[in-house]
């Protein structure tokens, strides 16, 4: 029998089993890049400029990297696992560009639950929409009951 990851001793929710995944799926688009762009800052000609990236490896522009981290975050919040914060990312890695108007999916899954710490650690994987992994890092939430 699958491992329960429960929110809190007494509590009225099931918790999750370890292997439970959760799935987020967005089109990048302009428009996501300077509202991106804007709210931290980042206004490197890699994401802006689409002259500047013509000459370059990509030929075009392409998403801040860390936009992925918001993706990251938004499939972890469609599993149920109770009052928790997120202690960070780990192991993040950028494997490909990710472009406009790419379609990526980002599938949280829990991968196991240390009790007496109370921490979940879950594996995330952004895929494009050619199935190519774009993103990966490991998530780190901590039960704050």
């Amino acid at each position: 029998m699958a491992r329960i990851v429960k929110p809190v001793s007494g509590s009225d929710e099931a918790g999750v089993p370890i292997g439970a995944r959760a799935v987020f799926r967005k089109t990048v688009s302009e428009a996501d890049v300077y509202l991106y762009a804007g709210v931290t800052g980042d206004f490197s000609p890699n994401h802006l400029d689409e002259e500047y990236m013509r000459g370059g490896r990509y030929g075009r522009r392409i998403a801040h990297g860390t936009l992925l981290l918001g993706f990251m975050s938004a499939a972890s919040a469609r599993l149920p696992l109770g009052r928790t914060v997120s202690l960070g990312y780990d192991r993040v890695r950028f494997t490909a560009p990710v472009f406009f108007g790419d379609t990526i999916e980002t599938v949280y899954t829990v991968r196991e639950y240390d009790e007496q710490r109370r921490r979940v650690y879950s594996e995330l994987t952004c895929t494009n929409q050619h199935g190519q992994v774009v993103a990966v890092a490991v998530n780190i939430r901590k039960f704050v009951d």
